[in-house]
């Protein structure tokens, strides 16, 4: 009877085993297709990157541009006297900001020069013209804290 028994546990233990091998060779198939259509998928991106590069070359090449350009753009060719020598190039323009500032906006507000000449708005004249003197303050009826500050246009700090 024990050998009936061991005969049993025998023959469950290799279908078992026969149940296991199958399923990793499925798992195995499963991943190999999934291989190949990666694969596939790949060769495919890479046609179409190749193909782009192509299309992009034929687009970028210097002769297609110049004459897309000849047909599109009024230019001129460039004649020699259109260049100058480093001699007749202007100054350099003064630098407004201290190198190494925090606040570089406020280094160019705080350098800031009242100009030298006023604008065409303000008439030219030798002599000033004195600006009219505010009345007294029990004339205006008001009260000189009551006043209200004028303010430049200038920011002052």
């Amino acid at each position: 009877m024990i050998l009936r028994v061991v005969n049993f546990v025998v023959i469950g233990v290799l279908v078992l085993a026969a149940a296991y091998v199958y399923r990793i060779k499925f798992d195995s198939t499963v991943q190999a297709e999934r291989l190949t259509k990666i694969r596939s998928e790949l060769r495919h991106e890479r046609d179409t990157i190749a193909s782009l590069r192509a299309e992009w070359g034929e687009l970028d090449s210097p002769a297609r541009i110049e004459m897309l350009t000849k047909r599109y753009l009024p230019l001129k060719p460039i004649a020699p006297t259109q260049f100058d020598t480093f001699n007749q190039l202007p100054d350099r323009p003064p630098q407004l900001v201290k190198p190494g500032s925090s606040d570089p906006i406020g280094s160019i507000i705080e350098n800031l020069e009242e100009p030298a000449a006023p604008t065409g708005s303000i008439a030219d004249s030798a002599e000033p013209v004195a600006a009219p003197s505010p009345p007294p303050a029990e004339e205006a009826g008001v009260a000189e804290t009551e006043r209200p500050a004028v303010k430049s246009g200038r920011l002052d700090r």
